[in-house]
């Protein structure tokens, strides 16, 4: 007689996809290890003012008495006051700049992955259903977005933003002009993020549209609306999740990397890329100045990566035993 974990094995899992797909991840450990990563960061960044409060500091007051006046370096290390010591030449409060630096990097992520969602499988779905003129509409569209020089775009969106509200760099507070760079980003990622999608989906319906249960629901006259929504829908959770997988750790790195590269965030809003492109300088003097960020983005990345994969390999009938 077979072991009872065998004959379970062999036995095909039954239920609705979600059903199944949410079974198979809590058997993941990988998963869970991951899920548990990505919570943490999310519970530092909504939590961000309490952390700091613990802390009794604030990632914005300066303390120039622990400050060497000659050269500019802390004179004091990682104390109970000071969780993560202060930082070079400003003597702002570490901890406090790390737990709200999370924030920018998870709000952009999230509303940039969600617009980008939304609006690519919207026109994917149009496109690929409708057809005619208006696929080849929505299709010129998306090879237009996808051709568009996506740094340049970075660079330009924040200066065109201020000119709209009447702003100069040079006459606008610098936390007004982090605020404007703020919705650039997600402005900018959301832009160029669902095109790829959209030509994703849209080879997707293209394929699933002359099925027999699309064909029938045509026959019974079923509205253009229910067909997309309650027929096509459901059928394309495993690429959605891909895309979705791929850009929520694509954005984290993005904002982190524009914000290094200067087209980003700005002081004196909290951000790891912020820090990261302060921190170079310092690195030999500070190490864990600039260690503590990159650690950050790295563990969130890779989680969110690996979430992802786990998430798409769920939701993958062909992966089902």
């Amino acid at each position: 007689m077979e072991p009872v974990a065998r004959v379970r094995a062999q036995t095909p899992e039954t239920g609705s996809p979600t059903r199944i797909a949410l079974r198979r991840l809590r058997r993941d450990p990988t998963a869970l290890l991951c899920a548990g990563t990505v919570l943490f960061f999310v519970l530092v960044a909504v939590f961000a003012p309490l952390l700091a409060a613990l802390a009794g500091q604030d990632p914005l007051t300066h303390h120039f008495e622990l400050i060497d006046d000659g050269t500019s370096l802390p004179l004091v290390g990682m104390t109970p006051e000071h969780w993560f010591g202060v930082e070079p030449r400003l003597g702002r409060d570490l901890f406090a700049r790390w737990a709200f630096g999370a924030r920018p990097s998870l709000l952009v992520a999230a509303v940039a992955t969600t617009v980008s969602t939304l609006v690519g499988v919207t026109v994917g779905l149009v496109a690929g259903f409708v057809g005619g003129r208006v696929d080849r509409v929505l299709s010129w569209l998306v090879d237009l977005v996808l051709s568009l020089p996506y740094l340049l775009f970075a660079i330009a969106t924040p200066a065109t933003l201020m000119a709209v509200v009447g702003l100069t760099p040079d006459d606008a507070e610098p936390s007004v002009v982090s605020e404007i760079r703020f919705y650039s980003l997600i402005i900018v990622l959301s832009t160029f993020g669902w095109a790829g999608l959209a030509r994703l989906i849209r080879g997707e319906v293209l394929s699933l549209r002359e099925r027999e249960f699309i064909a029938a629901a045509r026959v019974l006259g079923v509205p253009t609306r229910r067909v997309l929504t309650r027929e096509l829908l459901p059928n394309l959770v495993a690429p959605i999740v891909v895309s979705v997988s791929m850009a929520l750790p694509g954005y984290v790195v993005a904002e982190a990397g524009l914000t290094f590269l200067g087209v980003g965030l700005t002081e004196p809003t909290p951000s790891w890329g912020v820090t990261i492109a302060s921190a170079v300088s310092a690195y030999e003097s500070v190490p864990h100045y600039l260690w503590i960020p990159v650690l950050s983005v790295t563990a969130l990345v890779l989680a969110l990566s690996l979430l992802g994969d786990a998430v798409r390999d769920a939701f993958d009938p062909k992966t089902r035993r």
